[in-house]
């Protein structure tokens, strides 16, 4: 860990812990958060969690800059990551088929594997949720296996219908709400992410975990899913 502390604005520091992106990272992310927390208490604004990052946005009229980095300095002496400090686990139900997830045959070719083995690989991991961000309640997800990795598609579609299941290099992530993307889309959940009336709004948070779960059609129509076909959606 490299603690550096680099200004973003008049009232916001960044706390910056590691310099590349692992899910080793998460523990310590996670036990940074909870001490800069409680250091700030009522003076603190946000705190956005990343990859590697936390911004900490604070109240200047209560605290100075050079007062702002001081509890910083003091919040991380000795940090250590705790053990009971844990996010949920979500399981998400997934509907694999190329009406959703038309990407699925160009990951099964780039990947030499079926689609049913892309499929049995992306269900097999547990994936951290790193950051939300991009659009509300979206969660950055990681680390797919390297040999389903694959780069954003060059044209990003106009709309991805919400629930959209995708990846982008190794990451995965479900789109939460309607919106233009470039990930490659393999299916789609039923499960609403993002909930103006949900407590914090996103289902997942920095620190949770994610499970994808295969389900079949009916299932996915019992579950709430809407199986409109992404070109019908456009």
């Amino acid at each position: 860990m490299k603690l550096r502390v680099e200004v973003v604005a008049l009232d916001c520091l960044m706390v910056r812990l590691f310099d590349e992106i692992a899910e080793t990272n998460m523990p310590w992310m996670l036990a940074a958060s909870e001490s800069l927390r409680a250091a700030f208490a009522g003076h603190l604004i946000d705190l956005v969690p990343s990859y590697t990052t936390l911004m900490v946005h604070y109240d200047l009229n209560a605290l100075s800059p050079a007062q702002a980095r001081e509890l910083i300095a003091l919040a991380l002496i000795d940090l250590s990551p705790n053990a009971r400090t844990r996010g949920t686990c979500h399981v998400l139900p997934v509907w694999y088929d190329l009406s959703v997830g038309p990407e699925l045959s160009l990951l099964s070719q780039r990947s030499g594997l079926a689609v049913e083995e892309v499929i049995r690989r992306h269900c097999e991991r547990e994936y951290q949720v790193f950051a939300l961000g991009f659009a509300p309640g979206f969660a950055f997800m990681g680390l797919v296996e390297e040999v389903l990795a694959a780069p954003r598609l060059n044209t990003p579609r106009k709309k991805v219908a919400a629930g959209s299941v995708g990846i982008a290099e190794r990451q995965t992530a479900a789109y939460p709400v309607v919106s233009p993307g470039g990930w490659n889309l393999i299916g789609r959940t039923p499960t609403k992410l993002f909930d103006r009336n949900r407590d914090g709004y996103s289902l997942m948070q920095p620190g949770d975990t994610v499970r994808f779960e295969a389900v079949g059609h009916a299932e996915f129509i019992n579950l709430g899913g809407d199986d409109t076909p992404l070109e019908a959606q456009a």
